[in-house]
């Protein structure tokens, strides 16, 4: 099975890029958001203050609508947003797309269901939502969602395709995923039983690459904070990689060191020691 990403948008160079030599990737959920959705005041301050001195970077496996939410809340208006797991990169502010990664969804799609074919498949609309097979459960996916025949959601290329299995956990959809031989994306397995797929060799890591070169950031100045598995890539990539607390093993062990909760504000403690 065979996916080719297809870039229907190429990152290009830079004409506002600011005197920052330093670029700071932030994931959003489980680092800047608790488990409620909460983004505590310290970590908000913190943020902000650190805009005026380094490349803010949000990196998340949401969409452009979901992350723009994120970013409203915390009051950033300037600079790069990774969105999708990397597939999409956006402008904050305005949120327009300066660089897509897109793949044929119907391979990987159609193996997935013959091993769990009532699981919930959807595929991001760009800018909009998500096209799904049957609607998810209330809070799950951000925007609009518009249900569609699976030929009609696998038809045409797109940047990210959510499996999403309610019931089961996460090591029982991951199990499945392993046995069902994927070949061709980048997947990714969340805390729940939620399966993100992407092109393939898409990774935040790869995304953040081309903003930091875009940027001219050297590579000594980058920092990346993440908790889940779609974070072990850029933690590894960043000079100094920092895991949550919270975080598996695996990402635990891809990181260069280990902070505290997100409960704690942790984000907050980790900025305003490395940027006062």
């Amino acid at each position: 099975m065979s996916s080719t990403p297809q870039a229907t948008h190429r990152l290009p160079r830079d004409t506002d890029a600011g005197d920052g030599s330093r670029l700071v990737a932030l994931d959003i959920d489980g680092t800047l958001l608790d488990q409620e959705l909460r983004l505590a005041p310290a970590v908000r301050s913190a943020v902000r203050d650190v805009v005026a001195r380094a490349h803010v970077v949000l990196a998340t496996g949401r969409c452009i609508v979901s992350t723009r939410l994120v970013a409203d809340r915390l009051g950033l208006a300037r600079g790069y947003a990774v969105c999708s797991n990397g597939a999409v990169v956006a402008r904050l502010g305005t949120f327009a797309p300066v660089a897509v990664r897109t793949f044929d969804p119907a391979p990987a799609v159609h193996l997935l269901l013959q091993h769990m074919p009532d699981a919930l498949v959807a595929v991001e609309e760009l800018g909009v939502g998500y096209r799904v097979s049957a609607p998810f459960p209330p809070g799950d996916l951000s925007g609009l969602q518009r249900v569609e025949p699976l030929d009609a959601l696998v038809e045409h290329p797109v940047p990210r395709v959510v499996v999403n299995r309610p019931g089961w956990s996460a090591q029982s959809l991951l199990q499945v995923v392993d046995s069902a031989g994927l070949r061709g994306v980048t997947y990714t397995v969340g805390s729940t039983a939620w399966l993100d797929l992407a092109p393939q060799g898409v990774t935040k890591a790869a995304a953040l690459e081309e903003v930091r070169v875009r940027l001219g950031v050297p590579p000594e100045g980058t920092l990346a904070i993440g908790d889940g598995r779609n974070d072990i890539e850029m933690l590894r990539w960043a000079h100094r990689g920092l895991a949550m607390a919270e975080a598996p093993p695996d990402v635990r062990a891809a990181a260069d060191e280990v902070i505290g909760s997100v409960g704690d504000d942790a984000v907050a403690t980790v900025l305003a020691h490395r940027f006062r």
